[in-house]
């Protein structure tokens, strides 16, 4: 074939919008035209524009676009008594009653301890993963907590200014004490980046009061809502485009000095 016959490489711009779901072609060729859409950091208005699906990362309005529709994200509200792993080697129940079902091969991102409830992310995007569970990255998780005993403004004081445990100082990014406390019992919201073991239950030991439930309701962007316990549920497109924003983010600056 000679260069003058041979077709254009790559995939015209709307086509690979259109694919992803974004929208129809023709409204993507009106996000387009109204320089909406960038690649790879440009801001593009030619409708004729055509690019690799494989290699190029494309936004909408500032958010990122999952062109690769292999790719699976599933937030599940994992009840207590399930292990975070996908085989058991003690034979506890694990993730699998949700992943089973599925044609790819999906892992969890993170864990959450067996007697921890909450937010838990399954895909298999292994770069994402990698960004969203490294402590370095800055990604943040927020509790609710029940604890034992009133606990006291110097105590939520304390969790943010840091403590010392047995692996290393620690601080909460935030904490505060919730309304609803009450029967000599706390109820406590702590927001943190630290993905090491048990770190909530350990913190809240260290101060006095000992966690009798504890909840995961968010991961970065993703908010559990009104998501049942031991039910699933495909991430939306905001929330795709959430986690995928804040991954090219962290890709495109060096990790932060956060501690783990």
């Amino acid at each position: 074939m000679s260069d003058e016959t041979r077709a254009p490489e790559g995939v015209r711009l709307q086509k690979v919008l259109a694919a992803a779901g974004v929208a129809s072609r023709r409204v993507s060729e009106d996000m387009i035209g109204a320089g909406r859409v960038s690649v790879n950091g440009s801001v593009i208005t030619e409708l004729g524009r055509r690019i690799d699906p494989a290699v190029d990362l494309v936004a909408v309005d500032g958010v990122a676009v999952q062109l690769d529709t292999t790719r699976r994200y599933l937030m599940l509200n994992k009840p207590t008594g399930i292990v975070s792993s996908l085989r058991d080697e003690h034979g506890r129940p694990d993730l699998r009653r949700w992943t089973d079902g599925f044609e790819e091969r999906l892992f969890n991102v993170g864990r959450l301890d067996a007697d921890t409830s909450g937010l838990l992310l399954l895909t298999n995007d292994g770069d994402l993963a990698h960004v969203l569970a490294h402590p370095s990255f800055g990604v943040t998780k927020t509790y609710i907590a029940l604890v034992s005993g009133r606990v006291q403004p110097r105590t939520v004081a304390q969790l943010t200014a840091g403590l010392e445990l047995e692996d290393g100082p620690i601080a909460a990014d935030k904490a505060r004490l919730l309304p609803g406390s009450g029967g000599g019992n706390s109820l406590l919201e702590v927001t943190l980046h630290s993905g090491r073991n048990r770190i909530v239950r350990r913190m809240l030991d260290a101060v006095g009061h000992p966690v009798l439930e504890l909840v995961r309701r968010q991961f970065g962007p993703l908010h559990l809502g009104s998501l049942a316990v031991g039910q699933a549920r495909d991430l939306t497109k905001v929330e795709l485009g959430q986690l995928l924003t804040l991954s090219r983010a962290a890709d495109a600056a060096p990790p932060t000095a956060h501690q783990e």
